[in-house]
Formats: structure tokens, sequence, C-alpha cells
């Protein structure tokens, strides 16, 4: 191998891995193959990797209350907590996602918008982000991403070479880079942001047609943002302002409110729509696709212990009921393994015993023994038996009948719909959405993060990053940078 060659990239068995891009899947598009053992063995090994604080999402708060159904979907699912005037409890927890327990709140990051719905068929659990997108679409590169955002092996600081060095390479990214440093990668709090799903699900109705759907999560008190200065200058005078704001509201009983709202798609739609739908770091416009209300979530009470009822909370977008099913986008279905496992590695094999992860629902299931294991177990503990024990009702419950595919084993993304690039939709978000001022900041605050330690190779490969997005905005990232330097 010539000297400046890297070497190859090995498992940790020391066997030559596939992929350091793309999970094995049955065709570009289809699913993910557990016996991928080398995507397997990178998210198992990093679930375990740092306990007991989450991976990311470490820093945040959260707190209990209600959805309300106000609008009737039940034409396109069956789930309960979705039926006309249904009411059902609820916990919600609001994060960053790079910082540890002790960040700050107004680091500019995206902010987890996670939910846990108790529902009467069981929980009901989403993940999501303050933004509509993420910033890859293989869960094989998750934990590397998470990782360029974290802190370094050598001095423990955190290192914007290497956001960026990830970020360059990954023009997949692009998209929620922008979105990140834009207005809306500081939210002035908790609740003057939207939530998002990002994810495409399928609803399945009561007569078995399926929709795919995107969740919205619009906040009823407004969008507003922090500007930079604004948010350094609360990192050191209050750096838990966020969830300062979020506890003191509530207590002095201003109930913060989100009206859900939801994209429906018809099943048959996404094989022929203009780009793959089930691609995370893609949003589908509202002019195809509007909102449609569904019901509003209120949160009225804090938590009174946050160590029990938030710092052990466990929400895995893997928890889903009868109406409500994966599609075929590969964050998800990595991260429908991955949430739990980490939950398992975290906070221990029981942890849906824990009250505020158990179901208000009846369980009736087959599970035994493990560390914290409380529910008491009965025999038969084990299936099939002819002891009187629980058995499934495949019937009414078994797995629905949710998408086809077929296809080569391969490693590779879904490029099969006519605008499956990388920048078109982070170019409209500049060009479409932001008006000039907010152009503006976009640029200053880019300029500002590249000035901050970005060897001149990757910040290089920065500026041709967002001549790709938008050629004047690369133009003006790459003066205001050279500018700057000049000045030093």
């Amino acid at each position: 191998m010539p000297h400046d060659e890297p070497p190859h990239t090995t498992t940790d068995a020391g066997i030559a891995a596939g992929s350091d891009e793309h999970s094995l899947t049955v065709g570009a598009d289809g699913p993910i193959l557990l016996h991928d053992h080398y995507a397997i063995e990178q998210m198992a090994q990093w679930n375990r990797e740092r306990t007991p604080e989450r991976q990311p999402h470490a820093k945040g708060s959260g707190a209990f209350g209600r959805f309300e159904v106000t609008g009737d979907v039940s034409a396109y699912t069956r789930a309960a907590v979705f039926q006309p005037a249904t009411r059902t409890d609820l916990v919600a927890r609001f994060s960053t996602v790079a910082g540890e327990r002790g960040s700050p709140d107004t680091w500019r990051d995206p902010r987890g918008f996670a939910v846990k719905f108790y529902s009467s068929e069981g929980n009901y659990d989403m993940v999501g982000n303050n933004t509509p997108v993420f910033f890859i679409r293989d869960p094989l590169k998750f934990q590397h991403f998470i990782r360029s955002q974290k802190r370094r092996a050598d001095s423990n600081l955190r290192d914007h070479d290497m956001q960026w060095d990830f970020w360059t390479l990954s023009p997949e990214s692009a998209h929620q880079v922008t979105y990140l440093m834009g207005d809306r990668g500081i939210p002035r709090t908790w609740r003057h942001m939207n939530g998002y799903s990002s994810h495409t699900y399928l609803w399945i109705s009561a007569s078995g047609e399926k929709t795919w759907v995107k969740y919205h999560f619009i906040s009823d008190q407004g969008v507003e943002c922090l500007t930079q200065d604004e948010a350094d200058a609360l990192a050191s005078a209050d750096s838990d302002y966020h969830t300062r704001d979020l506890f003191e509201a509530i207590a002095r009983g201003e109930h913060p409110s989100w009206t859900l709202k939801v994209q429906l798609m018809a099943f048959e739609e996404a094989a022929g729509y203009r780009f793959n739908s089930f691609d995370v770091t893609k949003v589908w416009p509202h002019a195809d696709y509007p909102l449609v209300e569904v019901g509003r979530m209120t949160l009225d009470r804090n938590p009174t212990d946050h160590h029990a009822e938030i710092e052990q909370l466990a929400v895995e977008p893997s928890n889903m009921v009868p109406g409500i099913g994966p599609s075929p986008d590969k964050m998800l279905l990595g991260r429908m393994f991955s949430y739990p496992d980490a939950h398992r590695a975290r906070i221990g094999t029981n942890y849906n015993q824990l009250p505020v992860n158990a179901p208000r629902s009846p369980v009736h299931s087959y599970s035994k023994d493990g560390a914290m294991r409380y529910r008491k177990v009965s025999d038969p503990v084990y299936a099939p038996n002819s002891k009187g024990g629980p058995r499934a009702d495949t019937v009414r419950f078994g797995e629905p009948d949710g998408w086809h595919t077929a296809g080569d084993l391969v490693r590779q993304a879904a490029t099969l719909h006519a605008d499956d690039d990388d920048w078109g939709q982070a170019g409209a978000l500049v060009r479409d959405v932001m008006d000039a001022a907010e152009r503006d900041r976009l640029v200053s605050n880019i300029v500002g993060h590249l000035l901050a330690g970005v060897t001149a190779p990757v910040l290089e490969r920065a500026f041709a990053y967002w001549r790709c997005v938008d050629a004047d905005v690369g133009q003006q990232v790459e003066a205001g940078v050279r500018h700057a330097n000049e000045s030093a």
C-alpha cells in the first residue's frame, strides 16, 4: 500500500468493512438486513461507549401533559390515540444534540423533540427534532456524525474543524446544516420552536388502506429565535436558560401547547414522486402535501423528580401502536434497533418497568428476569404453551401489510427519482424561504463558525459546499472568511 494512502476500514475483529457510507439493503431503497454485522457492530458498540448519560441529546428536560384530538384522521389510521375526541396522557422531552449534561442550553445545535403517548393500546413514541430534516440518511454514519460534533480524543475539546470535515465530506448534510446555521439553529425557548417527526411513517386505516405520513408539531406560542450574540450571552449568564424557562412557565400556569398537523401522501404516490419520499434529508413541499390538523399537545405538569421522570425517560421509535408502522426510511429503521438497545445499555434491561416508561395499558409479555425486574412473572414463561399463557392475536395485531421490496443486496444510496440530489432543497431554503436579513445572518453565522479553528483543506471544501447550496451565499462566506483572516 502506498505510504500516503489511509488504511482500509475494518470491523473490531480486523475484518475489512464493506462500506463507511451505506448499510446492506435489499435494493438501493430497501430495508436494512439484520445480518449486516458491521452496521450492527457500529450501532451496538456505540450505544455502550458512554454511560450513564445519553450519547446524543444528553442535556435536556421536559414535562407531562395531554394530547387532545381536534381533527378527524380516522380515515387514514386506526390508531386509538388519533381517533376523534380522544384524550391521551403524555410526557415530552426537549434537548440539545451534541452537548453533555452540563453544557449550555443555548449552543447552536438542533433541539430534540421527543414525545411518549400513554395510549390505550400501549406506548406510542415519537423522536424528532425542531427541524424537519436530518444530517444523514443512513444509520451506518450516525455514530460517526455524532462523534464529529462531540469532543476530540486528545484535548477533550469540541472542534469546528471536525464538524466541517464531516459535513463537507457528507453532502447530504447540506439541508440540515443550512437550517442549523440559520435563525432556527438557536430557538429562543423550547416553547417557541416547532417539532417534527422528520421521518416518514405508515398509517393503516381500519379498512387496511395505507398512507404515508409526516408529523409537524406547530408551536402555538409562535416560533422565535436567538441571535448568536444573544445565545452567547445567555450561555455564560444562564447556561440552563431553556430548562428554567419551561419549568417556570408551567409553574406560573402558562402551559405551552403545540398543534399537531400531518402531511399525508397516498401510498402509491411515493414510488413515482420526484424525489425519494423516505429520505430524511428532504422535506415534502406543502404545496404538494398540505398540513392536516390532528390535535393539540399541552404541557401542564412539571416533573417532581427529574432523574426518575426525565433522565430515565426512554423514548424509542420502535414503539408503534396498531394503525402505525415504519417506512423504508433507513435512518428510521436503524433507530428502531438503536434506541431500545441504548436504553438497555444505559438504564437497564427492564427500563420499561420504570413508572415513567411503563405503559398505562396491560402488559402480557414473556420477558423474564434481568436487573431491576420487579413486575411479577408466573409460569408458563415460554411460548407456545398449553398452560393458559398469553397468545399473539395475529389476526388483529399481525404485522401490517406494509410495503413490498425486492432487489440485490447492495450498499448504496437510493437514486431512483428525478430530484434525488443533495443541494436542491438546501438552496431552495436559502433563496425561497429566507428573506434578505435571514440570509445575512446565515452568512454571518457560517463565517463565525468557520473562523473558529477550521483548517485550510477543510475550509476550501466548506467554500465549495456553500457554493453548491447557493452561489451567492458561497461567495459571501468565502469573502467573509478571507477578509477576516487578512485583517487578523
